[in-house]
């Protein structure tokens, strides 16, 4: 990852409502802290999306499906967050999201930020063959904690999902580290999340 004379731009999203003792925040970290050690240049962007972010409305929808050089003052306004999430994602070489699993999906603060980065000429195009991504050539790690859902089960409304919304906007590289049922095998599934980690961060550094 040294070779490049180009920084690499690491995007680090945080969902969990827990500050202390958060899994994902704490592995998420962890991962994101090695790539700054390993690399030479490494400029990373942290988003706390768990502090909350706007719903779409009507009025986000009406600005949205406005051209771009129709749009009011006011609709530029309500788009600005939106614009603001879209250029850190289309910025990022990496993108590293530590999800838990709330009631078998992801918290609302993280759909509310696909809602708001899902947008039509800007992360995807439609065609005539049906919607293209447009964020190819990015790498996604997504870090998830369950407290009896085995990821990757029938149950799994999280990390599949995010797999299908990264897919969609052009991310197909998705590496997805699990720590679930830690209710259950704390010990093992927080050694198994780690074992993964560092089997991805090997990996990443091999294809550098």
């Amino acid at each position: 990852m040294t070779a490049n004379s180009q920084p690499l731009n690491v995007l680090h999203l945080n969902a969990s409502s827990r500050y202390q003792g958060s899994i994902t925040r704490a592995l998420s970290s962890s991962f994101v802290d090695s790539l700054s050690a390993g690399a030479e240049r490494v400029q990373v962007q942290c988003r706390d999306i768990a502090t909350g972010l706007p719903f779409i409305d009507a009025d986000w929808i009406a600005a949205n499906y406005t051209p771009a050089e129709q749009r009011s003052e006011t609709q530029r306004q309500t788009l600005a967050q939106s614009d603001a999430l879209v250029h850190e994602l289309q910025a990022a070489d990496i993108i590293v999201i530590g999800s838990p699993v709330y009631n078998f999906s992801i918290p609302a603060s993280l759909k509310a930020w696909i809602d708001l980065v899902a947008r039509a000429g800007l992360t995807f195009r439609y065609t005539e063959n049906g919607p293209v991504g447009l964020l190819g050539g990015k790498k996604a790690y997504v870090f998830v904690a369950s407290g009896g859902m085995p990821v990757g089960s029938e149950a799994d409304f999280a990390s599949r999902y995010l797999q299908q919304v990264l897919g969609f906007i052009g991310i197909g590289d998705v590496t997805v580290i699990a720590a679930d049922r830690v209710n259950q095998q704390s010990d093992a599934a927080l050694a198994s999340a780690e074992q993964q980690l560092l089997d991805a961060l090997a990996a990443l550094r091999e294809a550098a």
